[in-house]
């Protein structure tokens, strides 16, 4: 699946990494963003609408949370070769 706009010249161009992760980052982010207003729009429907929402929401919040490890991945390809890598929010240490 490519999420690229085509070449000059019309030929689709293959991603690179970072492009490519930073395509499937904005897909998740809008599948995370069309969930949440879906979580909106259910209210409280039926006896299984508690459940439904609280599901719809986690798939909502694991897109959000993949979109965010894709970018972060995206930036690490983008950074200079010995510069150290980008340390997410993710990434960092919480213990000294």
């Amino acid at each position: 699946m490519n999420h690229l706009p085509p070449a000059p010249g019309g030929r689709p161009r293959p991603p690179g990494p970072a492009e490519g992760l930073r395509a499937h980052s904005a897909v998740l982010r809008s599948h995370a963003e069309r969930l949440r207003s879906v979580v909106a729009r259910l209210g409280g429907r039926g006896p299984h609408a508690d459940p439904l929402h609280a599901e719809v929401a986690a798939l909502a919040e694991r897109c959000a949370v993949a979109a965010g490890g894709l970018a972060l991945a995206a930036a690490r390809l983008d950074a200079p070769r010995g510069s150290g890598r980008p340390a997410g929010p993710a990434l960092r240490r919480k213990d000294p």
